[in-house]
């Protein structure tokens, strides 16, 4: 979901002319594939300045950045460019190719350096626009240069051309989900340029002494340090004074030194900073859980987000980039779509926790705890023609994953719980199932049910995977105060594990199959793994007002509404 609303704008404005919008590590941008095949980024910093910052009007004319360019000191390649006039007007940019994949330099001799990684260009954009609002709420006065724009031009190049180590950018490669980094193209950042001079310059002409240069080296580094990010290698020709007519410096009228900081490849979240930035977003994701069907739905969502309903349920859709995907995330908040692709799930540790399905749990990269099963719709199920129970299983089939989700809304509707239903993500690779195990059913009972896009909702050669919430606590409680309040328990497992007796494990399933039955829906397969039971932190058993324990339905795949 895009936020900035002149980013939103104006790509309405300029839709069908190789214009996207893009999100990349909570970043957003507009991203524009230029005739050449080269790709710039435009964050909101750059977007007023958007014609200036196409190429050929500072960097792919050679001989207009040749006459109006200028190395700037450093080991790096870095450059202020003045471009064309536009509207007669000019402007100043910084362009600094990235360095990412390459070793760092002094990184053995210095043990600040141990372990340092040139961030991305994508990685340090988000990082320094964190940084820049954290340092709009602090009283700790000090400009952040503006990040504008990210330049990719097409050529490629060999590795040893670019010095980078390829198991060093395997591991960038690997973190960047939301866009397919190229190891064998440039990238380069474009900031905006601070008019003045750095420190170690304003020594030199003897406008500042050594001990100042050090005490502003130390207290810039202190400053950041208070908004959670520390810069490895701190250096004062990274901090930019603008120096007057009469040798003195600029100042705010408190009497501190105007001063600003530059280059951000090696800038990192402090520990504390990191950890506050993962609890900040949970408690985001659990509120807009709680409240997911109670919003409205925006009029306007990120342009390849769109509202739709199946079977009586509300979701946010969309494609998935990287695999080439769809998404349906349930509920009508656009804000929780990223939290359930594909690269925040399914590349992380994760822990088998049923026999006989495809079905995990894991921690996603932004710390949600969620169960991600592969749908079994299509197949035939495993069952015994000649035995009634097992016929009916064979004649009603596996449910669809939309069919599940319904029926556990509806259940949570009419006051019997079930786990809470998150996402269906389609795959984008094709599957095939045999013709003997193959079940057509489903796909001839939602023929009728298309996406946005006009395309069925369940395809044939496509998987699908449901992602279910992990059961610790209920919705609204998680939203009021983070916390594992409860640990589920199949009742099977307790029974197992002598929390219940046998007598009170064919009770709770009787129990089950009654309110089901009043609510006209039937389990075909009622077992008890299908129940959840929740143990407080003492390990209790958790039991309603009647002294029976709280049950949560946690399996669909072969529940029938029966009118």
């Amino acid at each position: 979901m895009i936020e900035n609303i002149q980013i939103r704008e104006w790509f309405y404005k300029n839709k069908g002319q190789n214009n996207e919008i893009s999100k990349i590590f909570d970043v957003e941008y507009i991203h524009q594939i230029l005739e050449n095949k080269d790709d710039l980024y435009i964050t909101k910093h750059g977007l007023p300045f958007i014609k200036h910052l196409q190429p050929d009007n500072f960097y792919t004319d050679k001989e207009w950045f040749r006459k109006n360019s200028k190395r700037l000191p450093g080991s790096s390649s870095i450059y202020k460019v003045r471009t064309k006039k536009l509207n007669g007007k000019t402007k100043d940019f910084v362009i600094k190719w990235n360095r990412m994949g390459q070793d760092v330099p002094g990184e053995r001799e210095s043990s600040e350096l141990i372990n340092a990684r040139f961030n991305s260009p994508f990685e340090e954009f988000s990082l320094v626009m964190e940084l820049r609002n954290e340092t709009y709420k602090s009283s700790e006065r000090i400009i952040i240069q503006k990040p504008l724009a990210i330049y990719v031009p097409f050529e490629h190049a060999e590795l040893w051309q670019t010095g980078r180590k390829e198991y060093l950018m395997q591991t960038k490669i690997d973190l960047h989900k939301e866009i397919k980094l190229d190891i064998h193209r440039s990238y380069a950042v474009i900031y905006e340029w601070i008019e003045g001079i750095d420190v170690d310059q304003a020594c030199t002409l003897e406008i500042l002494d050594k001990d100042y240069v050090e005490d502003i080296t130390v207290k810039t580094a202190e400053k950041i340090k208070k908004n959670g990010f520390i810069v490895k290698d701190r250096k004062p020709s990274h901090i930019i004074v603008r120096p007057k007519e009469d040798k003195t410096l600029t100042k705010y009228k408190e009497g501190d030194i105007l001063h600003a900081l530059i280059d951000f490849e090696l800038l990192e979240r402090t520990p504390e900073r990191l950890k506050e930035v993962k609890e900040g977003k949970r408690a985001d994701y659990l509120k807009r859980q709680r409240d997911r069907f109670l919003i409205e739905a925006p009029d306007k969502l990120h342009p390849h987000l769109k509202h739709t309903k199946i079977l009586g349920v509300d979701y946010v859709y969309g494609h998935v980039e990287s695999t080439k995907g769809r998404l349906w995330v349930v509920g009508k908040d656009p804000y929780l779509f990223d939290y359930f692709l594909p690269e925040c799930w399914e590349n992380v540790p994760k822990t088998r926790i049923s026999t006989y399905n495809e079905m995990y749990y894991v921690v996603t990269k932004d710390g949600i705890h969620v169960v991600w099963k592969v749908s079994n719709v299509g197949l035939m199920p495993d069952m015994d023609l000649f035995k009634e129970d097992e016929r009916k299983i064979l004649e009603h089939g596996y449910n669809s994953p939309f069919e599940e989700i319904s029926i556990a809304i509806e259940l949570n509707k009419k006051g019997i719980a079930t786990s809470y239903p998150r996402a269906v993500y389609m795959t984008g690779n094709k599957s095939v199932i045999t013709a003997k195990l193959y079940d057509d059913s489903r796909y001839e009972s939602h023929k009728n049910y298309f996406t946005p896009d006009k395309q069925l909702v369940l395809e044939k050669d496509r998987d699908y995977i449901t992602i279910w919430g992990y059961w610790n606590g209920p919705d609204e409680k998680l939203a009021a105060k983070d916390g594992d309040y409860y640990e589920g328990i199949s009742a099977l497992r307790a029974c197992r594990e002598g929390i219940i007796s046998q007598e009170e494990y064919l009770s709770l399933l009787q129990t089950l199959k009654e309110k089901l039955s009043k609510e006209n829906i039937e389990d075909l397969n009622l077992r008890g793994n299908h129940i959840l039971l929740s143990l407080d932190c003492t390990g209790t058993l958790i039991k309603d007002k009647s002294g029976i324990p709280e049950m949560r339905i946690c399996n669909f795949e072969f529940l029938k509404r029966t009118e």
